[in-house]
Order: structure tokens, then sequence, then C-alpha cells
């Protein structure tokens, strides 16, 4: 079946439009089959293709489109058999991927997606034990850490959580919103690297593996990947969370040991985004983002049970045998 699989990188639907392309393409039959499938990305919410900007972010007017114009070239391909006017365009028009890179903010056709060319990079988490708030001494760097260097905590109270900035909505994915002042809270943790000496594209799937343990039966991570620019302004590009419980999966819910170390991973979606020379990349760590997420409570009982709550003590660990590290899609310069 021929579809076009169309979203934003800030729309609720991110997540399941690229792993639709990924298996209609990779376990979609023939060659042919595979061949009719086409994904569309731009910077947008879910009302795709409405707004240049969300929140304090311009993306320019390019960033808007004749959608109506490819909802016509595709019906007249695929139930009129003609090419609706695309061998008038630029040559790659016809290109299976298109996707609007931020930062740069321009259009680019593609091939495949993930990139074939992607280098999946980890930038690895350090800090000398202070990572706590913007202002701490947490460092996001590609050097594996040090056999001995000293873990991060922080304490998670459910009834003060880390808050989320969106309007509670159907879709409250969350937009390219400024951070930097949820960022000085101390119950969360802050890893950036040094000003980047040239422009740095980050496009593709991210997640975080993350090495950590909570005094709580059961708890909640959360990770986020930000553009810090020179001005302070931390950018929000995606993120994710992980419920200790569900560790293993979703189908297999087991509670945690407290003060037992367990290995994470946090699927944060997708991003495109160029980090410009200069700007920073950057992750936090917390445990909880509300009210895009429900709280975890702490107390291991049945979820939406009680509302009794516990205090936990959280600790993310980062040496050379628990190399806690954000993997990044690097996309090498041409």
């Amino acid at each position: 079946m021929p579809v076009l699989h169309i979203s934003g990188w800030y729309d609720d639907e991110q997540i399941g439009t690229p792993l639709n392309y990924i298996g209609m393409t990779t376990r979609g039959g023939s060659p042919e089959a595979r061949a009719s499938q086409r994904l569309l990305m731009g910077p947008w919410g879910h009302q795709i293709n409405t707004k240049a900007k969300l929140g304090e972010v311009d993306f320019g007017q390019q960033a808007l489109i004749d959608l109506r114009g490819e909802h016509v070239r595709w019906f007249d391909r695929w139930l009129k058999g003609t090419d609706g006017g695309a061998a008038d365009e630029q040559p790659k028009a016809d290109a299976p991927v298109r996707i609007f890179i931020m930062g740069a903010n321009v259009w680019r056709d593609e091939q495949e997606w993930p990139l074939a060319r992607t280098q999946w990079t980890r930038y690895y988490l350090h800090s000398g034990g202070h990572a706590n708030s913007r202002f701490g001494d947490g460092a996001l760097s590609p050097t594996p850490p040090a056999e001995d260097e000293p873990a991060d905590g922080y304490r998670y109270d459910p009834s003060r959580p880390v808050p989320f900035l969106t309007e509670p909505t159907s879709s409250q994915i969350g937009g390219p919103d400024d951070y930097a002042a949820v960022e000085r809270r101390d119950d969360m943790l802050v890893f950036v690297t040094e000003p980047l000496a040239e422009d740095v594209e980050v496009t593709g799937p991210i997640s975080v593996e993350l090495y950590a343990a909570s005094s709580a039966p059961d708890t909640d991570f959360t990770a986020m990947l930000t553009d810090v620019w020179p001005n302070g302004f931390a950018q929000r590009l995606c993120d994710g969370i992980v419920r200790a419980r569900f560790r293993e999966g979703t189908d297999k819910p087991s509670l945690i040991k407290p003060g037992q170390v367990y290995r994470y991973r946090i699927d944060c979606w997708n991003t495109a985004q160029v980090f410009k020379a200069g700007h920073r990349i950057g992750l936090t760590v917390a445990s909880s983002a509300f009210p895009k997420f429900a709280r975890n409570l702490n107390t291991g009982a049945p979820l939406g049970m009680t509302s009794e709550m516990a205090v936990a003590e959280q600790r993310i660990l980062h040496d050379a045998d628990h190399p806690s590290a954000v993997i990044l899609p690097i996309i090498p310069r041409e």
C-alpha cells in the first residue's frame, strides 16, 4: 500500500510516523512495495504546516510548504499514474525522505531513515559529583569516563515534580521551549559540552543509556536533549522517560531493589538539529516531567491505586564500569 507519512519534530505523532516508515520500507514485501513509501517531517507541532514559529524559535517562512500540492502529486502518482508535475521540480523531488533540518532551517532530501551515513556517537556523562542544576559541574563529551569518576545524586519528591513547559492538552509533547529556568533546580542533573568549534548536525533517533540506583522500589528517570545557545537559551529538542518497573518492557513489570544499580534505556524519539558553532549540546536527567508524564509516587504500589508518596534518593553513575551516555546520530559534514 503506498503511504505518504507526514509529521513534525514537535508533533505528538512524531515517534510513530518514522517507525511506520521504517517498518513499511524494511518489512514491506517486494522492492516495488517498499519504494511506494515517502516520509515528510517538518519543524511543526501537531497542527502541521500551520506555523513557522513555535514558542520562541522562528524557523523561517521556508518552514511552511505547499502541503496540499504534496498531497495532489502523491495522489496523481498512485491513483492516476502521472507524475503530478514532479518532473518540473528540483531533481530530488521524488526522494523518498524529505526532512527539515532545524538550526540550519533548510529542507533536505534523503534516500532512507535513519540516514545511512549516520555516525552513531556516544557522548558520555561526566562530573565531579555535583552536576545538579545548570550551575553544577556536569559535562558531556565523546571521551569515556574514568575508572573512579564519582556518581551524582539528587532527591526526587513527587510532591514537587520537575515542570514540563507545555499546557496539558491532548498533544502535550512540548515544543522548542526554553528550559534555562527549569534547569536551576537541584533535583535535576545538567550535562553540557564545551562550546562547539564548528557546526554539528544531529539527525535521527536519540536514546540514553543510564546506569542508576534508587532508594525506592519503583521510580522514573527522564532525559532531555537541549541545544544551549550562547545567550543561555536552552532549547528543548526531544525527551523521554523510563519507569523502573517497566525497564524490561511493559509486558514484564517488576520492582527494583533499593540501592541496586540497573541499566536503563530511555527512548527520546527523534530530532534533526544543527548545533551551531558556539552552541553547546546539553542533556538533562531527572525523575519527573509534569504534567507531560504522570508522577511516579515511588512506593511500588499498583499504579493509580493510591495517593501515598515517598521521596526517592537517586544516584546516577558514570564511571568506567557504568558508562552512562546519550547516543547521538551525528551526520558528517559534506
